[in-house]
């Protein structure tokens, strides 16, 4: 006798029951057994008796949160051993105890359920007689013969990380439940999302928590959800989905298509539709193919020993993978944003697959960091990242990540690239400008490891800073003090321009900074200031208005000053006399320090950055 069976629900709390639903091929009484498994230890946690088509699990209140596959088998277990319709797998949640939540994608899962067969399955996507909507209730369902995701869920058991486990849909109808834990991690292949899910998984990103993607074709297409929760809808076409005309940005579609137009990387930082895939006897080319590293200074690569242009990770990369537009500056990567990828998206690696046009659709792939709100996204950006674990410089790379997401953290300073050694700095107008040495040089402002663009000549300077915006006569620009105390202005362009001489600093000036429309130094152990409108038109002087015993650098941002001293970063109101100092956290070797766009950035052995919130 052969067993079908599938589940009432695709999770369930600890304590509570989960009901199946049992047939036997031919019809008649499902008699048998069924073996109830944990997935990623591959533990035996129940072996029960099948006599009816309803079969009941009262899940114990200490099991492990989990993915469970319960293996349904006729009297003769043998003959439907490999039968896909014979297994159903489940989630039990956990209590909100672990600090890493791993989402599992049943959407998609159903969604390859039935392949091919006309009316049941959402695939072969360009099938006529493919199904628009598909029912959780019926057997199948479950991970693809790859189990694209079964590689790092069996990976987290020894790693020494505690997670727990979600079916992907409560994502949808949980809203609250990523906020239990301090970083959600969708694998393999998550590809079919409702609105629900990604406005929730935004909102907790926003908030503060980490995403951490170790998949690809992420977040591809939309669905809705019907009776209950129990039926997936997916047109594929807008012209064929009738809430194309009544709610747009519901229609289920691609999410970077019209007329939704929400690309899935504004939240991931990369989509499928830069990327590549090769399928079907093709599959095997997936183990050809490594990453080329692009930023091993970046905290993502610690502790690998790489270096920028070693390749890594062979075969982590296909089936299919996700990735952002990007132009090469100076032999650097940087994301260009036409594609909807987040300006701030930083590229650690990339793999050119566009010969994978013979074999599917060809492409790149571009693993990348960026943030969002108060949160960080890391992507792999590839499908079969799991099944490259045994790598040691892919268990580093996954361990870096999770490590970091997963525990609370202030901010702190994270390396953008190399730095101009004895540099002071500015940014203004985008531009990060530095002088040292009698050079002015140049590069964006951004956590990419880009670099120095030598544009000019300059004074030597001892201090340099910019107003965030023209005040009375004095306009947006560099504002430097020289060595030997004299005031110099130069319009912040990326080529050559004059200084133009304002008269003279305090005597011994080594940091400037310019908020709230008062300029700052830092001179003979104080506090300086002085308006613009003064400097502008020549009249009034520098006031001594504290006392700054320790502080070594000193700018201008968010209507705080900001300082550090040679261990701590600091800030202050920025009045006009004493005023206390609030601690902000370390900053190790900061020799010189600047800021725009919320971003504190600080020169010494390393060019770094971090939010300037905290304060």
């Amino acid at each position: 006798m052969r067993l079908t069976a599938y589940a009432g629900a695709c999770a369930v709390d600890p304590g509570e029951t989960l009901a199946f639903t049992v047939a036997a091929d031919g019809g008649g009484r499902p008699l048998g057994h069924v073996t109830v498994v944990d997935v990623p230890t591959g533990r035996v946690m129940l072996v029960g008796t099948v006599d009816g088509p309803r079969w009941t699990l009262d899940v114990p209140g200490d099991w492990p949160s989990s993915l469970y596959r319960a293996a349904f088998r006729g009297d003769a277990a043998s003959a439907d051993a490999d039968s896909p319709d014979a297994d159903v797998h489940f989630v039990v949640r956990g209590r909100g105890e672990a600090e890493i939540l791993v989402s599992v994608p049943f959407t998609t899962w159903q969604a390859y359920n039935r392949s091919g067969e006309p009316g049941q399955g959402l695939y072969y996507a360009e099938e006529p007689t493919r199904a628009a909507r598909v029912s959780f209730d019926r057997p199948g369902g479950g991970p693809p013969p790859q189990e694209w995701e079964h590689g790092l869920l069996r990976w987290l058991p020894g790693s020494g990380l505690r997670a727990e486990y979600c079916a992907n849909l409560d994502l949808h109808d949980r809203p609250g439940l990523p906020a239990r834990h301090r970083v959600l991690v969708v694998n393999g292949h998550d590809e079919y999302w409702t609105w629900e899910m990604r406005d929730h998984v935004e909102a907790y990103v926003r908030g503060g928590g980490n995403l951490a993607v170790f998949g690809a074709n992420t977040c591809w297409w939309q669905i809705r959800l019907e009776d209950g929760g129990r039926t997936m809808v997916c047109h594929r076409d807008a012209v064929a989905d009738p809430v194309a005309r009544t709610d747009p940005s519901r229609t289920t579609v691609e999410w970077s298509s019209a007329p939704v137009d929400r690309p899935e990387n504004a939240l991931t930082g990369v989509s499928y539709r830069r990327g590549a895939g090769t399928w079907g006897e093709h599959m095997v080319k997936m183990r050809e193919e490594s990453y080329q590293v692009r930023f091993a200074d970046h905290w993502v690569f610690a502790g690998t020993g790489l270096r920028d242009g070693d390749g890594f990770g062979r075969g982590a990369l296909g089936y299919e993978t996700d990735a952002a537009d990007f132009t090469e500056v100076d032999g650097v990567p940087r994301v260009t944003g036409r594609d909807g990828t987040p300006p701030g998206f930083v590229i650690l690696a990339t793999a050119d697959l566009r010969h994978w046009r013979h074999y599917g659709q060809g492409g790149h792939a571009t693993m990348g960091v960026h943030r969002l709100g108060q949160g960080t996204v890391f992507t792999a950006a590839t499908v079969n990242w799991g099944a490259a674990l045994g790598d040691p410089v892919v268990d580093r790379i996954t361990r870096n990540v999770l490590d970091r997401f997963a525990q609370a953290r202030a901010p702190q300073f994270e390396l953008i690239g190399p730095v101009v050694p004895g540099a002071v700095l500015a940014a203004c107008e985008g531009q990060l400008f530095a002088a040292a040495d009698g050079v002015l040089r140049v590069r964006e402002l951004c956590g990419q490891n880009l670099s120095w663009r030598a544009v000019d000549g300059a004074p030597e300077l001892a201090a340099l800073g910019a107003p965030r915006e023209a005040y009375r006569g004095m306009p947006l620009g560099l504002l430097g003090v020289t060595t030997d105390d004299r005031i110099v202005y130069r319009d912040p362009v990326p080529e050559v321009a004059p200084w133009r001489d304002l008269g003279g600093a305090v005597a011994g000036t080594t940091a400037l900074a310019c908020v709230n429309a008062t300029y700052f130094a830092l001179a003979q152990g104080g506090l300086w200031s002085r308006t613009a409108a003064s400097l502008a038109d020549g009249t009034g002087t520098w006031q001594r208005i504290d006392d700054a015993a320790g502080v070594v650098a000193l700018t201008g941002l968010s209507s705080l000053l900001f300082a550090a001293t040679e261990e701590r970063l600091l800030a202050r109101l920025p009045v006009d006399g004493s005023a206390p100092w609030t601690d902000l956290g370390p900053a190790d070797d900061v020799s010189a320090l600047t800021g725009a766009a919320g971003m504190l950035v600080a020169g010494g052995r390393s060019l770094r950055w971090r939010q300037a919130t905290g304060a």
